[in-house]
């Protein structure tokens, strides 16, 4: 189903931070190359959600997340939030797509303004304007009409909106189960092959009997 890619992650402090690790964990176990980007908020719900320090120098958090996903050396660069020599910063070098997750509502919006403040919305800035592919991941309930008008807006602008909002049709049996239903869904747009669940219509899909 595909080649190994480049993928910028970000992970911003919106609930819903086992997702943006889940998806790591894959990316890096599919050989993929990851640069990793998050902010002073996500270290926050890191640590509430998962008790994960997040170390605030991007050296220690890359062997941090080598050793604990065994990744291969280089295969992940962490960034800072102002560190505007990455590669993510600038269209001469983008990666093959972006990924927000989880994303904020206060994020949302500064992609959505054309804001690049901080490198999380830089990097969202030039996924959109080299037309690669960019996907947020809004963990956020109920939605405002503002939060509507701002993701119409990107959706609009070429960016898939993917909310995190898990179905229940393959009948979870656990939380991690839940996680991997959307983090499933953010590696079928991104083009990465996985076997997370049982896909619609195979012969192992759970029947559902009205």
């Amino acid at each position: 189903m595909s080649t190994t890619k480049t993928i910028t992650l970000a992970l911003t402090g919106a609930s819903g931070m086992p997702y943006g690790i889940r998806l790591l964990e894959l990316l890096l176990a599919g050989g993929n190359c990851v640069y990793l980007l998050y902010s002073q908020a996500a270290q926050i719900v890191a640590h509430q959600e998962m008790q994960l320090v997040l170390p605030s120098r991007a050296k220690e958090a890359e062997e941090l997340f080598r050793h604990r996903f065994n990744a291969a050396e280089g295969q992940l660069r962490v960034f800072g939030r102002e560190e505007w020599f990455a590669p993510v910063a600038s269209g001469s070098n983008p990666a093959d797509a972006m990924v927000v997750c989880p994303c904020t509502m206060g994020t949302l919006a500064a992609i959505a303004a054309g804001l690049s403040q901080k490198l999380i919305e830089r990097a969202a800035d030039v996924m959109l304007k080299e037309s690669r592919k960019l996907i947020l991941v809004p963990r956020e309930t109920p939605f405002s009409a503002i939060h509507l008008e701002n993701m119409l807006k990107l959706a609009r602008s070429g960016a898939v909106i993917l909310p995190a909002n898990p179905g229940f049709y393959h009948h979870p049996a656990s939380v991690q189960d839940v996680v991997d239903f959307i983090v499933a869904r953010i590696l079928d747009h991104l083009g990465v092959a996985h076997a997370l669940m049982p896909r619609w219509g195979t012969e192992n899909q759970p029947r559902i009997v009205p």
